[in-house]
């Protein structure tokens, strides 16, 4: 039960995430959008992966790397649509 809701929480959060970066795409525009919001989302999945393998959550280090992952997105299109 107790992974369940974390796999659950994980995959609200990731949605969350890839709905965002997807807005931004398609739009082509950064209206709205702080770099900052990505580059400390990026900090905090960073730190978030460490501790995640150091403490054993499998869960909880999938989630950070996808969100890192993710996060790396948003930047790449935030720089993207700037230059546009």
């Amino acid at each position: 039960m107790t992974d369940a809701i974390g796999w659950a929480s994980s995959i609200i959060l990731l949605v969350t995430v890839a709905a965002q970066v997807r807005k931004q795409w398609i739009a082509g525009s950064n209206k709205g959008v702080s770099k900052w919001l990505f580059i400390g989302q990026l900090a905090a999945s960073l730190g978030f992966v460490a501790f995640s393998v150091l403490t054993g959550s499998l869960i909880f280090a999938i989630t950070n790397a996808a969100l890192t992952l993710g996060n790396l997105c948003g930047i790449f299109i935030y720089f993207k649509n700037r230059s546009s």
